[in-house]
């Protein structure tokens, strides 16, 4: 197994991006805005009760545990994405507000290490009877990663030794010893934290934990089945909705090969299952993530990069069922396919995986914030008309507007921290090589060995086709500079300092290795034109019809620019794709207009006809996907009916 590339340090990279900032820029008013949710401040919005919930559990309140039992984890999150955006910004007043919360979630934790709220206000009584429901694990995966980050961005150390004291707790309590629990956690997320937390302390325990909890899901018996919480009432849940493929215990992990069940817990899963096959130079664990990978992109996965498209329990279904306009497509869920993306790229360096991550990035992350950065989706179809979505309650899970908050309120932090740490995702690199990932403007200074490098990189990607890098280093060590040729992209030209390159393409990167000493500058000329893209005909959802995308950008009609019944819309095989940047909508962003024909509505009352509709020309304008519902509610399609003469 090759050495694992590493993303570098986010202290190090400035992004000021055209596409991202306006997000990015959102993120501190984001971070102020979800303390506020957490501390149940926001009028007229879903209670948290987070903050509430530790200081009940440390005796400076009064009351009950509110909320779901996983509360904690928003928390977790919301302290994770002020790590990332601390370690690029110097915000006092922020960090302050993170250190109290720290100190209050250090008082509540109980003289054992144990740390969770709702087992220490509301069932002290029942800590570690239903790993497979009640998310102790998966709290305690948030809190770890929000420690981890935390210690790497301020160099303070007070969360990381409150989460250790509990880890080990965890440790001494859960394992394959004779006297522990022989359990593992119903909503994985534990794992991959627990390899961030083997690789910031060196303690090999929290590594085998996590090999640990790989190896033993879906061993039989399953657990889940001799669980003491079994005979409890509260335990009972739908068993053809949750069933053992649902919490992945169908089979042992390296027996698992489709993308099966809670698309947000598969995807954390793999993720972890890729870490320890990393850590542990596993290839068995590492076959079983290609697998279940290829599964996902190639016949699991929206066109957005969202993933998960069954409602009932949040969950992939089978091969090429990708319903439009029921699609559940949870937030959190193109997030955790980013991360597993990210993971598989740095282990196998193919752009496939970047693909992927980008995709999702770009698409389905983007679409579950406002462009202001305080409203958001949990759920993200590709069609949506708001009359039916409102009154049809099979489709209750659809919100036809960004929300303030949610009482489960998994995604809102979950994006903001992913926002707040994207420059872990633009570049990978070892000591011989630097992999530009994603191409977006910025300015960075690493170490490639023993080398000190600056990177610049200045583009319009995805609207523009030019991108520069300039590469500077005193030092005439040669090293290889992999960028990345992205899907749905062609290579027109690129030069070095001018003149020609030679590149070697490998796995989607075009490479050039040579002495970078002084400054150097490497011009890349892409061809991104507005392509039509067709699914697969087992995509039933999508017979007949047609979607449009700009490099990774997947667009959409929207009825703020069409007017309603957009299904009406039939776009011509032949009909030209013109593109123009508006200046005005959105900050700025590329619109693509085409004509075509819409079915009219001749005033005919009689429900059925035997007579065809009749169609006038009509003129369609798409936006970007991820834009769509910043301008009040209305229809939204991404799949256009194709004119076929």
């Amino acid at each position: 197994m090759q050495k694992r590339l590493q993303s570098l340090p986010l202290k190090n990279i400035a992004i000021h991006d055209n596409y991202w900032s306006r997000y990015i820029n959102t993120v501190p008013a984001g971070l102020s805005y979800q303390w506020d949710a957490l501390n149940d401040r926001l009028p007229d919005a879903e209670k948290s009760y987070c903050m509430h919930n530790f200081k009940v559990a440390a005796g400076l309140e009064e009351g009950e545990f509110g909320g779901r039992c996983f509360q904690d984890s928003d928390v977790a999150k919301w302290l994770e994405g002020v790590a990332y955006y601390l370690e690029t910004n110097r915000d006092p007043e922020l960090e302050k507000i993170a250190d109290e919360a720290i100190e209050i979630i250090g008082k509540a934790q109980q003289d054992d290490g144990y740390l969770d709220t709702y087992f220490i206000v509301a069932e002290p009584d029942k800590r570690w009877t239903n790993l497979r429901d009640w998310h102790e694990l998966y709290c305690a995966g948030h809190f770890i990663e929000a420690a981890v980050a935390y210690y790497n961005s301020t160099g303070k150390d007070r969360l990381l030794k409150i989460i250790c004291r509990y880890v080990d707790l965890i440790c001494n309590t859960i394992g394959k010893e004779e006297g522990k629990i022989h359990g593992y956690p119903g909503h994985p997320e534990i794992e991959l934290a627990l390899v961030k937390l083997y690789r910031v302390t060196g303690e090999k325990r929290y590594l085998d934990l996590a090999k640990y909890f790989i190896d033993e899901r879906g061993q039989q018996p399953v657990y889940f089945d001799m669980e003491k919480s079994r005979s409890d009432p509260q335990a009972a849940v739908d068993p053809q909705i949750f069933n053992h493929t649902y919490y992945q215990v169908h089979a042992p992990i390296r027996e698992q090969d489709t993308a099966e069940g809670h698309a947000v817990r598969n995807a954390y899963l793999y993720t972890g299952v890729a870490d320890v096959a990393c850590e542990t130079g596993d290839e068995t664990l590492l076959k079983t993530c290609e697998t279940i990978f290829d599964n996902i992109a190639e016949k699991r996965m929206y066109i957005t990069g969202s993933i998960g498209s069954a409602a009932n329990g949040e969950r992939f279904s089978t091969d090429y069922d990708l319903p439009n306009h029921s699609s559940y497509s949870e937030s959190c869920a193109s997030i955790a396919l980013a991360m597993f993306a990210k993971r598989m790229l740095e282990i196998k360096r193919d752009s496939k995986y970047a693909d992927v991550m980008e995709n999702a990035l770009y698409n389905t992350v983007l679409a579950g914030i406002s462009l202001e950065g305080n409203r958001f989706f949990y759920v993200n179809p590709l069609e949506v008309v708001p009359d039916v979505d409102e009154k049809n309650l099979d489709l209750r899970h659809v919100k036809t507007e960004r929300q303030k908050w949610f009482g489960c309120a998994c995604c809102p932090p979950n994006i903001i921290r992913t926002l707040a740490s994207l420059g872990q995702y633009i570049y990978s690199a070892d000591d011989e090589n630097l992999f530009v990932n994603l191409y977006v403007s910025n300015e960075t200074h690493c170490k490639i060995g023993g080398r000190d490098v600056t990177v610049s990189v200045r583009t319009q990607y995805p609207y523009g086709s030019g991108i520069e890098i300039k590469v500077k280093t005193d030092s005439d060590d040669p090293f290889t500079l992999a960028l990345r040729l992205p899907k749905h992209t062609f290579l027109n030209r690129m030069t070095v300092d001018g003149a020609p390159a030679h590149e070697v393409l490998e796995k989607g990167y075009l490479k050039l290795k040579r002495n970078w000493k002084g400054e150097t500058v490497v011009s890349i000329l892409l061809d991104i034109p507005v392509l039509r893209i067709y699914a697969n005909p087992k995509v039933r959802a999508d017979i007949g019809r047609v979607a449009l995308v700009k490099g990774p950008v997947v667009y959409c009609l929207e009825e703020a620019d069409n007017g309603a019944n957009l299904g009406g819309f039939e776009l011509p095989d032949d009909a030209a794709l013109r593109e123009e940047y508006d200046n005005t909508l959105f900050g700025g962003t590329m619109t693509i207009t085409a004509e075509g024909v819409k079915v009219v509505d001749d005033g005919n009352a009689s429900l059925y006809r035997t007579t065809p509709p009749k169609k006038e020309k009509a003129v369609m304008k798409f936006v970007p996907y991820c834009y769509w519902n910043n301008r009040g509610k209305g229809e939204m399609l991404v799949w256009v009916c194709r004119e076929i003469k």
